[in-house]
Parts: C-alpha cells; sequence; structure tokens
C-alpha cells in the first residue's frame, strides 16, 4: 500500500491528467447525437490498428523464452484484427443503409 501511495505522489501530475481526461471523454461522448455514435465507433475501431502494431513491436523485442510476452503479444495481434475487421464491417453495413434500392 505505501508502494502505491508512493507511485500516486510522485505521479500525481499524470493522476490528475488522467482523472480529468476520464471526466472529459464521458461528458464529450454524453453530448455526442445518437444518429453519431456508429460512425464515431466504428471509425474508433479501425484505428485500433496501432494495437496491431505495438502488439507486433512487443512481440519482436521480446525474448524468445519469454512466452507470457509472446503470448500476450499474440492475442493482441488477433483481438485487435478482430477490432479493426469489426470497425469496417459496421462502417460497410452503415453505408449500406444510404444507398439507393433498385
Amino acid at each position: 500500500m505505501e508502494q502505491f501511495l508512493t507511485f500516486l505522489y510522485e505521479n500525481k501530475e499524470m493522476v490528475f491528467i488522467i482523472i480529468l481526461s476520464v471526466f472529459l471523454g464521458i461528458e464529450i461522448i454524453s453530448h455526442v447525437p445518437t444518429v453519431l455514435h456508429t460512425p464515431l465507433m466504428s471509425g474508433a475501431n479501425a484505428i485500433h490498428g496501432v494495437v496491431i502494431i505495438g502488439a507486433i513491436i512487443v512481440m519482436g523485442s521480446a525474448e524468445p523464452s519469454n512466452y507470457l510476452a509472446l503470448i500476450l503479444g499474440f492475442l493482441a495481434v488477433i483481438l485487435g484484427t478482430l477490432n479493426v475487421v469489426g470497425g469496417f464491417v459496421v462502417t460497410d453495413r452503415m453505408l449500406e443503409m444510404f444507398k439507393k434500392k433498385k
């Protein structure tokens, strides 16, 4: 417990910024119109391709004997890929709604 309190005291500026960003994010998201939730979320999912790049970097720099880093990196690549593909699928389905029927 003492280590945790020391960490908080040494990094109080970062903790303050994180808490402030959480409240700011909640306030911004609560004022987004319902119609825009799907496009914003699908775009956010597509941006998560950065997770895939980070996971590949972690896996590439991990020691071959460090199975935990390799397994977590592999899971991050799989889940990040699913998130990116899901974002594009949602975007595609959303755009299909606006096409004219023949």
